[in-house]
């Protein structure tokens, strides 16, 4: 399972960023994300899919990392919590 394609949907919905513009493994720094954007993004991904991303992670600031980070989080709910 891999999380990307709705982090790039989210990119897209909340920041007008279309997503073909944005390489999942370069810096979202490159795009002008500063460190408030990428923590708003990572409050946005966690409402977008009703999970608490781990405090120690936050310095992810890939998409490809923060889809491996949510799938990581997503794969340790039991499965009921998923499907909520």
């Amino acid at each position: 399972m891999s999380s990307l394609k709705d982090l790039q949907a989210l990119i897209q919905d909340k920041y007008d960023i279309d997503p073909a513009t944005l390489d999942p493994h370069a810096s979202m720094r490159d795009k002008g994300f500063d460190s408030l954007a990428l923590a708003e993004f990572v409050f946005a991904i966690e409402d977008h899919f009703h999970i608490s991303m781990p405090d120690d992670d936050l310095s992810i600031d890939t998409l490809a990392g923060l889809a491996a980070l949510v799938d990581s989080v997503l794969a340790k709910q039991p499965a009921a919590a998923r499907a909520a």
